[in-house]
């Protein structure tokens, strides 16, 4: 498995890391803007995700000879799969429980206040849709659904390399 490890001291992979995510989030936009689809909190926290995802990716490509960039693109890599995975496993139980009191999304998102984003940029980060709102599916699963696999995905592929990453390092 030593292809795992030495993926990611090349920039090719981490290219496509940062195209995978770019790729994710103008879809966002198409079915927001082209579908008419509006995004409501939960969707506009794992847009954030990634974004913050694509910028491992971005960061990866350009210091992937350096140890110091590399790891600061796996931290970014790691938890935007592991908080946007926990955001929409939320919203998808947001969406399971939509008839319940207990079960509702705030209106403003909840950015520290030295970076309210929702205000910086409210065409990519204003929330105005349902969080228990299923307004589109494919292959009966909605889209905080497919986010899950997406983030799930991106998680497992950051724990392998990881993990090869150490196995091999204690070698040398």
């Amino acid at each position: 498995m030593k292809f795992l490890s030495d993926l990611t001291i090349k920039q090719k992979p981490w290219l496509l890391i940062s195209t995978s995510a770019l790729g994710l989030e103008l879809c966002a936009f198409f079915f927001q803007y082209s579908m008419d689809l509006a995004p409501c909190i939960m969707c506009v926290y794992q847009r954030l995700a990634v974004a913050t995802i694509f910028f491992a990716g971005v960061i990866g490509c350009a210091g992937h000879s350096f140890l110091f960039t590399r790891v600061i693109a796996y931290g970014l890599w790691l938890t935007g799969g592991i908080w946007g995975g926990i955001i929409a496993l939320e919203h998808v139980e947001m969406q399971s429980n939509s008839g319940s009191i207990f079960f509702s999304c705030e209106l403003i998102p909840n950015f520290p206040n030295w970076a309210p984003l929702h205000e910086w940029i409210p065409s990519i980060f204003e929330a105005t849709g349902d969080c228990g709102e299923i307004s589109w599916q494919f292959l009966s699963l909605s889209m905080p659904q497919w986010m899950v696999v997406v983030f799930a995905f991106y998680s497992l592929a950051a724990f392998l390399v990881l993990i090869n990453r150490f196995i091999h390092a204690k070698r040398l």
